[in-house]
Order: C-alpha cells, then sequence, then structure tokens
C-alpha cells in the first residue's frame, strides 16, 4: 500500500507541473518519513553522497563549455561550414542542419542546445527558402538528437557515474551510432527534398570550402582534443571538460572575439542555473534509490525479467519499450537516474556488455526528446517556428522511424559499433 500511494504522488506531482527534480526529493522524503526503519537523516546523507564523485564535475563544465560555444556565436561558423560542404545537395539547407547538427554534438554535448542555438539560425533561413514549417521543424528537432549520442555527451557522462563503466568508452561507442543516424537523416531528406521541390545552393568551389572549413577548425577540434585526450589516457573525463572551457574561452574571447569578459556573468549564471538543476535531479535520485532498494524494487524486477524474459533478446526488446515509454514523460538524467540502476543488473546476469545496453539506452531516450508530453528539442523547435505541436510531431514521425531502425540494428548487431571501444583500453 506504501508503494501505490508513493508512485500516486509521484504521478500527481508530476501531472500538476512540479520539476522533475523536486517530484523526486519529495517522493524520496515521504516514502522514507513513512518508514520507521530508515531515519529521515538518510535522505540528506543519501543526496549529498550521491554527488561524491570526481567525473560528475564533468557535468557543468561541459555545460560551461557549450553555453561559451553559444554566446561565441560557434554555431554560426558551423553553419556556414555545412552549407559549404552540402548545401549544393538537393534540400541543401535541411542538409547543412543535418550535417551542422552533427559539427554541434561533438562540441555542445547537449542536444537542446542545439536545438536552441542552431533552429535560431536555420529555421528562418529554411522558411525564406520555401521549405514547410514542417519539414524544417523535424529536420531540425531530429537531427539535435544527436548531441546526446555523438561524443561528448553529459548523459552518457551521467550513465558511466551510474553504471560504473568508462566515460570514454561510452563516448567512443557514440561515435558509429550518432553518423548512422545523421547519414540517415541525410537520405530521407533527399527523397522528400526531390519530392516537394526543395531548393539547392550553388556548388562552391574547393577553395571556398577549404576557407570556410579554415575558419571553422579550431571548435571543430574540440571533440578531438576532447576524446585523444581521454583516449590517449592524459586526461580523464573530467579533466577533459576543464580543457574544452579553456579552449571555448580562448576561441571566443581571444581568437574570434565574439564575447567580452562582460559576457562571462551571464553564461556563468545559466550555466549554475542548469547544472544546478540536473545535480540536485542526481542528488534527489539518490535518496530515492534508497526507497527503492529497501522495498528491494530492482530484485522484483530481476526476478520478473528472469521468469518472464529469461533471453538476451527478449530483455533488450524489453528494455528498448521501456526507455521509449520513459523518455516520453521524463527528462533524460533523472530518467538514466531511476531506471538504468533497475535494469542493469538483470543485463549483467544475462551476459549484456554495459557499454552496449548504455547506448541502447542513450538511444532510446534521444527519441524522447521528440516525443510529446516531453519533447523538449520538439517544443523548441515549433516555438521557433510558431506551429503546432501536433503538426511538428506529424512532422518528425519519418525520423523518429529512421532512429529506431538504428537503435535496432546497434542493438541486435553490436559488432557494428563495439569494435571502437574495445580498441582502447580507457
Amino acid at each position: 500500500m506504501t508503494g501505490l500511494l508513493l508512485v500516486l504522488l509521484f504521478a500527481v506531482l508530476l501531472i500538476i507541473g512540479l520539476p522533475i527534480a523536486f517530484v523526486i526529493a519529495v517522493t524520496a522524503y515521504v516514502g522514507i518519513a513513512m518508514l520507521d526503519t530508515i531515519p529521515m537523516t538518510t535522505v540528506v546523507q543519501r543526496m549529498f553522497s550521491g554527488l561524491d564523485s570526481f567525473i560528475l564535475l564533468a557535468v557543468p563544465l561541459f555545460i560551461l563549455a557549450a553555453n561559451i560555444m553559444n554566446q561565441g556565436k560557434i554555431s554560426d561558423m558551423l553553419i556556414k561550414f555545412a552549407v559549404s560542404l552540402v548545401g549544393h545537395i538537393k534540400g541543401g539547407l535541411a542538409q547543412a542542419n543535418i550535417v551542422v547538427s552533427m559539427f554541434f554534438g561533438g562540441i555542445s554535448g547537449a542536444s537542446t542546445a542545439d536545438t536552441a542555438g542552431v533552429g535560431k539560425i536555420l529555421i528562418p533561413n529554411m522558411l525564406r527558402e520555401n521549405y514547410s514549417k514542417e519539414t524544417s521543424v523535424a529536420v531540425t528537432a531530429a537531427s539535435s538528437t544527436m548531441g546526446m549520442i555523438i561524443p561528448p555527451s553529459i548523459p552518457m557522462v551521467i550513465y558511466g557515474s551510474i553504471a560504473n563503466v568508462s566515460v570514454g568508452k561510452m563516448f567512443m561507442a557514440g561515435i558509429i551510432p550518432g553518423l548512422a543516424i545523421g547519414l540517415a537523416q541525410m537520405i530521407f531528406v533527399n527523397f522528400i527534398a526531390k519530392k516537394h521541390g526543395y531548393p539547392s545552393h550553388q556548388r562552391m568551389k574547393v577553395g571556398e570550402v577549404l576557407k570556410e572549413g579554415m575558419k571553422s577548425l579550431p571548435p571543430l577540434m574540440t571533440p578531438i582534443i576532447i576524446l585523444g585526450g581521454i583516449v590517449a589516457g592524459i586526461v580523464t573525463p573530467t579533466e577533459a571538460a576543464v580543457i574544452a572551457c579553456i579552449y571555448a574561452f580562448i576561441l571566443s574571447f581571444f581568437f574570434y572575439r565574439t564575447i567580452k569578459i562582460k559576457d562571462m556573468m551571464p553564461i556563468l549564471y545559466d550555466t549554475l542555473k542548469l547544472s544546478s538543476l540536473t545535480l540536485f535531479a542526481l542528488s534527489a535520485a539518490s535518496a530515492l534509490g534508497r526507497l527503492i532498494s529497501y522495498y528491494n524494487l530492482p530484485v522484483v524486477i530481476g526476478n520478473f525479467f528472469t521468469q518472464y524474459m529469461p533471453y538476451k533478446w527478449l530483455f533488450i526488446v524489453a528494455v528498448i519499450l521501456l526507455f521509449l515509454l520513459i523518455g516520453m514523460i521524463l527528462d533524460t538524467v533523472p530518467a538514466i537516474i531511476l531506471f538504468v540502476p533497475i535494469v542493469l543488473p538483470t543485463a549483467l546476469n544475462l551476459g549484456v556488455d554495459p557499454i552496449h545496453i548504455g547506448v541502447v539506452i542513450m538511444m532510446c531516450l534521444a527519441i524522447g526528446l521528440v516525443t510529446p508530453p516531453y519533447g523538449l528539442c520538439l517544443l523548441l523547435a515549433s516555438q521557433i517556428a510558431k506551429l503546432q505541436i501536433g503538426k511538428s510531431f506529424r512532422a518528425v514521425l519519418p525520423y523518429i522511424g529512421i532512429i529506431l531502425v538504428v537503435i535496432l540494428l546497434i542493438a541486435f548487431v553490436p559488432a557494428i559499433f563495439m569494435w571502437l571501444p574495445t580498441m582502447f583500453d580507457i
């Protein structure tokens, strides 16, 4: 009965619009208060211990690096370079939208930053070139999902901390799936561009492409510096995040001169605001995790999987369906914090590689960014284009189908991408 009441409390608080971090904290507090066997001090202790991890310092640092890049108008340069590369293909601006999302995903580590930074520029330009609002929104939102798959990825840092796996290996494992999604979306855009007669830009000369490439080269070096340092064993992911912040500041302040010292206060404020929400959700989920373990929920779910889903392939299908559903109603970070500890023990018992299942989970949650009612990337893109969310969702459905196909390939043919992280001892 107590467990049922807590589930109802969680659902009601979520429905009335309380921020998810506070929903988790209140549920944990009330649940532990209802028990005589667990002292109330456990709530505070677990919240602090949940943040007692060096790797979690990478989260606010990657957010800071992304904010500096956004404020420094790095996205403008990446867009010009992307247009010079693929603008001549049918539906050139939509193709460039996808390509720049690949670039931006490797710099920001956050899908919403991609949607906001790139969408504000490309969606109005696409509309001026007679793209429909539906296509403009769908391409922008769907391609932004690569931000949490292509390294560096903030959700992958959280997963690595919770699952106790190498963040560097998670980063390496996300490269091929992210590129596969991008290439598949480009093929689909080429098809719809021919169908609807979307325009292409004039092919640029090699010299012009190289010129734009040289302008964009410094920011494009960001993921190479991060991954290179981690793979070479020179830095940890947290130290790589520090380097990313310093590098982003040097580029924006000294090299491009697109930010000033006075701009740093708003940047730091936004970083602290977003980081505090993310880390508070993480700490609150640690307290809720203590309550969940009291009710032996991981054991119960593990027994359920063992009894009704004794096969690896069946378990993977269940995980895909579970996280697709969770992604529709929860933010990525709380979803990882709450549900990964529940499914991971069963995955290990069935011999599923935690890196493999981690990438599958990331991709499923990425779809949640473009599916209502949560669908934050879809909401942002819809607001920019002033398009109803219902029409936006119908337009993004084919792109969701593309991501699902890639998920199934990665889930059941892991050799496609698992060879890359196994090459490096990180």
